[in-house]
């Protein structure tokens, strides 16, 4: 009864197929062998290395580039300012070659000179830090080198001894005043 209840019969295989090779399963299934699928794999590893050694070149090259920028950067940072400085200098030097120079000529060429001057420091974004009589003294643009007795509020500008300078945004040298005393 035990036939009856399962009518089909599952044929076993015989003990050499049991052990049979793999390769030749798959080659008889239509699928690659193995050494054909590692040979396949071993070429794409060799393409994905050689991918990835060129990408590491351009990184380094990259890197490499940008490091002589801001070399070059650095080295030629004050080419504009030192442009604008030349003609200064050449007025400085015609005034000195002057034979016979009066009190009105030596006048005239340092004004032209300190118009040369200006011209250059606002091309190059240099500005002058002149606090006015009067306003609050700021400690990140003056420097207050002596506390005076003045009509004003204390911590406001008396007077000031030294302009102060600025690049941009960047203090290059605060200006030197005096400030009120509290009452």
């Amino acid at each position: 009864m035990h036939d009856q209840e399962n009518p089909e019969v599952i044929p076993q295989p015989e003990g050499d197929a049991v052990n049979a090779d793999p390769a030749a399963a798959a080659q008889a299934t239509g699928e690659p062998g193995l050494e054909e699928q590692l040979s396949a794999t071993e070429a794409k590893l060799a393409e994905m290395h050689d991918a990835f050694m060129r990408a590491k070149a351009d990184a380094e090259n990259i890197r490499r580039r940008a490091q002589e920028d801001v070399s070059k950067a650095h080295k030629f940072a004050i080419e504009s300012f030192a442009e604008a400085m030349v003609p200064v200098r050449d007025s400085l030097e015609m005034a000195l070659k002057v034979e016979t120079p009066t009190v009105e000529s030596i006048k005239e060429g340092v004004e032209m000179t300190l118009r040369q001057l200006t011209a250059a420091f606002e091309k190059n974004r240099l500005v002058e830090v002149m606090p006015a009589p009067g306003d609050k003294l700021d400690p990140n643009k003056h420097q207050a080198v002596a506390v005076v007795p003045a009509d004003q509020e204390a911590n406001t500008v008396v007077n000031v001894l030294q302009k102060g300078y600025m690049i941009a945004d960047r203090l290059l040298r605060p200006a030197i005043v005096t400030a009120a005393q509290a009452k």
